[in-house]
């Protein structure tokens, strides 16, 4: 059995979650329940990152301590994934006591390895990002904002200088190491452009970890977040659970913290004497599009807003098709409702009702089985191998793009063949029965993206079970429906938006 552990970033408890923080969890969670139809032993990772300035003056403005703050916005983190569907197998908070041990063992480490050494910072600092600025890179416009701020402290740093060649090294060695090969190359670009000492501690805030060889010091925060991949499966505390998953990880991040997960991480792991470097998958930025969602901030649309229009599996997977995974997407209100009408209420929904009820005016209501040699099996077969392979590039957009050829083709084939018109017999038997098997597949090529919903299509179908405990590549093979089954009629499993 194969492992894959997937991890989402953690995101800050400064603020409640918006759009983005979706997008990234809803391609996590797609991807891991599609490893699981492959029978994959599957670990999802999310959850939050609580320390910093940042959270600390997010809790100061809204009269809380940090950790009230955390453990409110947390809360609402976690609660935006449930009512999303999200099928995550642990949710993280950088405040646990575990945690604590799992980053001082990692910094003890690579610090007794003589990698890390005292000196005092002195430079810009940017609070919203968390992150030291070069000072090449601070425009004047950037100190009169207050986008950045002074900062003199005495400090650890990190001797991430001393790691180019054998970050170089690992990039050679796996090709694959950061997806989509622009981002890998953008990585590539910053290693060899020379890497600068880091600093991975702070003087002048409390609220962090701390760090257990200089008194008064805790752990700038990215070190602390970072850390937490590997706290979740037992860093420091279980090392035979951390050898069983930790060379299976991969990581998905936005293309705003590539290096700081794909330069900088690697780096301090090796410090430490970790011998496994994850593999990233980056994504780019949701740019906001069309009058409806301009008209407040995109970082303040909450996903719950858009569930309310969408229904979960509308929402769900009108962003997965719509905004593909890699390059920034253009995200508007008008095209997330034009993805779920065309694609959900006039394809996939419109064929399981038309299917559902020729089944009840032309069969009685029991499902016929399939033509085993009807031209829709190359089809269904080259939908699957295509979609497969997409997932495998983590392209949840492609996939979909590709399952849905079997739902027009299908829709095709009705059109063509016009059960509705013909007598009840063998004939408009064997028509339905290939219409319900290929229903039958695409419930389970699309249960990642739409669980709630296969799961009706699934049931209608007269199906037992659940499409999400079919295993594939076997479950995509044509010909399964068994016919002699009741089909159960319903309201439109997409109810067309309007407006």
């Amino acid at each position: 059995m194969s492992r894959y552990y997937l991890t989402t970033p953690i995101f800050y408890v400064n603020d409640a979650p918006h759009i983005g923080h979706a997008y990234t969890v809803l391609n996590g969670d797609a991807v891991t329940r599609w490893h699981r139809l492959l029978g994959d032993d599957v670990y999802y990772l999310t959850g939050t990152d609580e320390h910093g300035l940042k959270v600390q003056r997010a809790a100061e403005a809204n009269g809380l301590s940090p950790l009230e703050q955390a453990d409110r916005t947390s809360r609402r983190f976690r609660e935006a994934w449930k009512e999303l569907g999200v099928a995550n197998d642990e949710f993280i908070r950088t405040t646990e006591l575990r945690h604590y041990r799992s980053v001082q063992t990692l910094m003890q480490r690579a610090y007794d390895n003589g990698h890390i050494y005292s000196a005092v910072y002195d430079g810009w600092y940017s609070v919203s990002d968390e992150a030291y600025v070069p000072e090449d890179e601070v425009s004047e416009a950037d100190i009169e904002s207050g986008r950045v701020e002074r900062m003199t402290e005495e400090n650890y740093f990190f001797k991430l200088s001393a790691f180019e060649d054998r970050l170089l090294e690992w990039f050679e060695a796996e090709p694959r190491n950061i997806t989509p090969e622009g981002y890998r190359n953008e990585a590539l670009g910053i290693i060899r452009g020379g890497l600068r000492d880091i600093s991975v501690t702070r003087t002048s805030i409390d609220w962090g970890i701390p760090v257990p060889w200089a008194e008064g010091h805790v752990f700038y925060v990215w070190y602390d977040a970072l850390t937490n991949y590997a706290t979740a499966v037992g860093y420091g505390a279980d090392q035979e659970r951390f050898s069983t998953w930790w060379p299976s990880v991969r990581h998905l991040i936005g293309k705003d913290i590539l290096r700081f997960h794909c330069v900088y991480w690697p780096a301090m792991l090796m410090a430490a004497g970790v011998d496994h470097m994850p593999r990233c998958h980056v994504h780019g930025w949701l740019l906001v599009g069309g009058a409806k969602m301009s008209k407040s901030a995109f970082n303040q649309i909450s996903p719950a807003d858009l569930v309310d229009d969408f229904g979960v599996d509308g929402f769900r997977y009108s962003l997965l098709r719509d905004a593909p995974f890699g390059p920034d997407s253009e995200v508007s209100h008008e095209a997330l409702q034009h993805r779920y009408n065309t694609d959900l209420a006039n394809n996939f929904g419109n064929l399981l009702q038309r299917a559902v009820t020729l089944v009840h005016s032309k069969c009685g209501g029991v499902g016929p089985a399939p033509d085993p040699d009807h031209p829709l099996a190359d089809v269904a077969a080259r939908v699957y191998a295509d979609a497969a392979a997409a997932w495998d590039r983590f392209q949840p957009s492609v996939a979909l793009e590709a399952t849905w050829r079997l739902i027009r083709d299908t829709n095709e084939y009705l059109q063509a063949t016009e059960p509705w018109k013909m007598d009840p017999g063998p004939l408009v038997g064997k028509v339905l029965g290939n219409a319900l098997e290929a229903l039958r597949i695409v419930c389970v090529l699309a249960c990642p993206a739409i669980p709630a919903s296969c799961q009706t299509a699934w049931d209608r179908l007269g199906l037992a079970g659940s499409p999400l405990d079919q295993r594939l590549p076997g479950a995509a093979v044509w010909g399964q429906y068994p016919g002699g089954l009741t089909v159960t009629a319903g309201d439109p499993l997409f109810p067309r938006l309007k407006g």
